[in-house]
């Protein structure tokens, strides 16, 4: 073989069955073959086991997808390059013209973009609530066939937390698919519930390291299963390579969301106890407005702490400024806290009325907090809110 060749076709090198990698590597190829065309085709017709193309399915994204569903409580899994992929290609492959989608206003603002800009223009509708109307819910799908109940908890930005076993149960009676953005909550939450679809930002806790995108759609095999090729046609799936680091960032994940979320819970009762602070927003305090509902469903709280400065935005800004820890920067779930000041929330795309129902004031602040040390930040949060006033 000359040169030129065997550096296109270098020597292989094959592990002894009995000798593995602690770590798997990554399997960063596009393309995968077999030894003859017959055992091609009968890979296509779903005969044996294997991988042909990396936009289907590769080694290293699968062990991430079965890892993730194990984790969830489901069968099966696919991985998309983002957090908003997943959501986009689920609702996609989920919907048709004519049907019908219920959501809530205390939705992630891209997952409200698509349902009623990019859905809308392909003629499916939606009736958009409050998370609290259980009422209205019951309501709207009396009065029109649904497709999808899609929903979040707890809910960005402020932490409402939604009657799980209530809006599963509605759906369930009037034959609609129900759809959870679990990002909030972690993979080791509320998989007991009867969620049709899980959907998840691997660039948040999975990743944990804030340089990584992905996301995770999580259900029966039946439905993942259904799925399956329209992902693969609509193209969005998870590069090896960031899967390898997903994988990675998942080792230490339950460390990070429990050490996280009790930074959180401190942070969270100091705010409530400052007087330049009107309300705060986290399921783990007693004064919660659904507390008990949090206790019933998770195990931890979260690390997401939401609040609203009496003074509104101009002090929202000023404490956003102020602090030296926290980054002034968008996401959640890595090891670094984070802040999204008033002047950065969403929501435009909201009426005055519907504005009031998400539950965030021109003076709302959200804190992501990551592993510092917890007295460090705790010191942070205090200068910062003295600057405020």
């Amino acid at each position: 073989m000359k040169k030129p060749t065997r550096v296109n076709h270098p020597p292989p090198v094959d592990l002894p069955p009995d000798n593995r990698a602690v770590v798997s590597p990554i399997y960063q190829t596009v393309k995968f073959e077999f030894d003859t065309l017959a055992e091609t085709e009968r890979f296509f017709r779903g005969e044996r086991p294997g991988f042909f193309y990396t936009r289907a399915s590769n080694p290293t994204t699968r062990q991430l997808e079965l890892l993730l569903a194990e984790l969830q409580g489901r069968e099966e899994c696919l991985v998309t390059s983002s957090g908003v992929g997943a959501i986009s290609q689920t609702l996609l492959a989920l919907t048709k013209q004519g049907d019908h989608i219920l959501c809530f206003v205390e939705t992630y603002n891209p997952t409200r973009y698509l349902i009623r800009r990019l859905l809308g223009r392909f003629g499916v509708t939606h009736t958009m609530l409050s998370i609290e109307d259980l009422a209205g819910a019951e309501r709207a799908l009396a009065a029109h066939p649904t497709r999808l109940v899609i929903f979040e908890s707890p809910t960005n930005p402020v932490t409402k937390i939604a009657d799980i076993t209530a809006l599963t149960r509605l759906a369930k009676a009037a034959g609609a698919l129900t759809v959870m953005d679990n990002t909030f909550a972690g993979f080791h939450q509320h998989g007991e519930y009867d969620v049709d679809v899980f959907v998840h930002s691997l660039t948040k806790y999975a990743s944990g390291a804030g340089d990584v995108m992905g996301g995770a759609v999580i259900g029966r095999s039946d439905l993942i299963r259904n799925l399956r090729n329209d992902f693969g046609a609509l193209g969005g799936m998870l590069d090896p390579h960031a899967a390898f680091l997903i994988l990675r960032g998942l080792k230490t994940y339950f460390v990070r969301y429990q050490a996280q979320s009790a930074s959180a819970m401190k942070i969270a009762e100091l705010l409530a106890a400052h007087p330049a602070v009107a309300r705060v927003h986290y399921p783990g305090l007693p004064t919660h407005p659904q507390h008990a509902l949090a206790r019933a469903q998770m195990r931890d709280f979260g690390t997401i702490v939401s609040f609203d400065m009496k003074a509104g935005a101009d002090a929202g800004g000023k404490f956003a400024d102020a602090l030296k820890l926290f980054a002034l920067a968008a996401s959640l779930g890595s090891t670094e806290s984070l802040v999204v000041a008033p002047q950065m929330m969403g929501g435009r795309d909201l009426t005055a009325d519907q504005h009031k129902l998400s539950g965030v004031t021109e003076g709302t602040v959200r804190l992501s907090i990551g592993l510092e040390d917890i007295d460090d930040l705790v010191e942070d949060v205090k200068q910062a809110l003295e600057v405020a006033q």
